[in-house]
């Protein structure tokens, strides 16, 4: 399946566009239906809010997080790094209208660095072309790496187009070096599913998550609605429906 028709049909089953779907039905019934109406309007209404409401997004996030943890100072040892894309912000204009890779990336980007520098591990870096672009995410997570942190880059997999295909190709391409064991750099509430995914594929994962929620203190402005937060529900359910998914698979 593409990555335009995965994410088309999950743009239906994720917030807003889920919630939005439930309004509307309660709407169309309003006029025909009116007792099936009030429930449905209420249920959208109420759930919206909550997904929209941070303290309640963060926790929905914190529930993936608790699946993992930070590497500790006497952490296992692996034999190379393997840093997971994120996506690309296109056309930059202050990069000469080249793209390259967005906040996402740049984060695991920044940690996997460090871990480089702590390990002295070679990295592999993971990431196509899902939407056609022309220069694939994991070429530009090279160039950011060596020409923004001075970090040398030994192997790009730039076949994939979603988690199943990073560990797939990934383990092609390590396999072929002898390496099974590995440091897996991702955002922490991407972890539960990516590791899962990489060990399927034959990898001996060591987590190393980054980019973990956390709140300088909670006060009454984590219980009003915000954009973010609905971009937060949005990930908890897409990661849900992911985990689910490769439990069918597999």
């Amino acid at each position: 399946m593409s990555w335009f028709v995965t994410n088309f049909i999950a743009a239906f089953l994720l917030p807003p566009l889920s919630l939005l779907l439930v309004l509307a039905l309660g709407l169309l019934l309003l006029y025909r239906r009116r007792k099936y109406a009030k429930p449905l309007l209420l249920a959208a209404f109420g759930l919206l809010w909550l997904a929209s409401t941070p303290y309640f997004a963060e926790g929905a996030l914190h529930l993936l997080e608790a699946r993992t943890a930070a590497l500790g100072r006497h952490h296992q040892d692996a034999d190379a790094i393997v840093i997971l894309g994120g996506g690309t912000y296109f056309h930059a204009p202050e990069y000469a209208g080249q793209d390259t890779v967005n906040e996402q990336t740049l984060l695991r980007l920044r940690y996997g660095a460090r871990l480089q520098r702590e390990t002295g591990k070679p990295i592999l870096v993971t990431g196509g072309k899902p939407l056609g672009n022309q220069l694939s995410e994991a070429q530009q997570m090279r160039a950011s790496l060596e020409q923004d942190f001075r970090i040398p880059v030994r192997w790009i997999e730039d076949m994939s187009d979603n988690t199943f295909e990073n560990a797939r190709y990934s383990f092609q391409t390590l396999q072929k070096a002898g390496i099974k064991k590995i440091y897996l750099v991702t955002h922490a509430w991407h972890m539960p599913r990516s590791a899962d995914i990489f060990r399927r594929a034959g990898f001996e994962v060591v987590e190393a998550p980054t980019a973990f929620t956390t709140r300088y203190r909670v006060d009454l402005l984590a219980f009003l609605p915000r954009a973010e937060a609905l971009r937060d529900s949005k990930i908890f359910v897409h990661e849900v429906i992911g985990l689910l998914w490769y439990q069918i698979k597999f």
